[in-house]
Formats: C-alpha cells, structure tokens, sequence
C-alpha cells in the first residue's frame, strides 16, 4: 500500500447556506454544519483508504464566528495521521460573503475514521507520508492526539469496571 502526501489527500466542498439551515438567530444551526464537517472528514477519509470508512471520534469543535444564512460555507478536509486501520482528518470551516468575497475562519475539528472491509471490520489503509516539516509536525501531533484518545478510552473502561 503506497500512502499519498497530505497535500494530495485534501478535498474542499462548498455549500451555500440557506434559510432551512438557519437556527432561530438566523444564523447556521451548529448541528448543520457538524453535520458537514463529517461528510468531509467521511469522504477525505474514504478517498485515501479506498474503503468505506466510518466515524469512531471528533475532537471537540468549538465555534469561533458563526456561519451566516446566504454565506458560502467552504469545508477544506485532510489526512493528518495514519494508524494501521485509522485515519485523522483535519476539517477547517471558511464562511465567505459572495458578494464581498470576505472570508472568516469559523471552526475546524480533528476527526477520527476506522477504514472497513468486506464483512465490515478494520482494515488496513496506506500509512500517510508527510513530505515538509509541517507536514511532519502535524502528523507528530496527530500522533499524540491518538495516544491521548486510547488513554481516555482506557481510563472510561476502568472506571465502569
């Protein structure tokens, strides 16, 4: 399995925000754009394991600005981290105002996918190959983000024993 740089991994969808996407503020309903982020995360995800792949974490997203109804939302996915059957998505969120071109960061999340075989378990997925230093910093910190995800997980499992 060769792994692809995670440049090449990236994948951008765009959507323009609606009045059904609204909250009772007018602005976009945070369920909405979770929603969002994770069919990003999924498809970043499925595109590099060639496998369907499935949602086992999201890190917490907080929002920072929120997303307007007529706003283009911009959701920018790629593979930070590779384990053997795991995959980390980084997922940033842009709102930009198409008649003014302004554009605002509006939150980002860190989500974690399990690539699937055949009869529906782990399967293996090419590891990541970072090429710049950013790239490696990232996949370091991906790493660490695993290692803390497992230690919670474990501390859960002990404390329900």
């Amino acid at each position: 399995m060769t792994g692809k740089s995670p440049k090449q991994t990236r994948l951008t969808i765009s959507q323009l925000m609606l009045p059904e996407h609204a909250n009772g503020h007018g602005n976009v309903h945070g369920g909405w754009i979770m929603k969002l982020v994770d069919e990003a995360g999924g498809l970043c995800a499925m595109r590099y394991a060639h496998r369907p792949c499935v949602t086992v974490a999201i890190d917490s997203m907080t929002f920072e600005e929120p997303v307007h109804v007529s706003e283009l939302m911009e959701l920018t996915a790629e593979i930070t981290w590779t384990g053997r059957t795991t995959v980390e998505v980084e997922v940033k969120v842009v709102a930009e105002n198409p008649m003014s071109g302004d554009r605002v960061a509006t939150n980002s999340a860190y989500l974690v996918y399990v690539a699937l075989d055949e009869r529906g378990r782990p399967a293996p997925v090419p590891p990541i190959q970072p090429e710049t230093d950013e790239d490696k910093a990232r996949y370091a910190a991906g790493q660490k983000r695993q290692d803390y995800r497992i230690r919670q997980r474990e501390l859960a499992k002990q404390a329900k024993q």
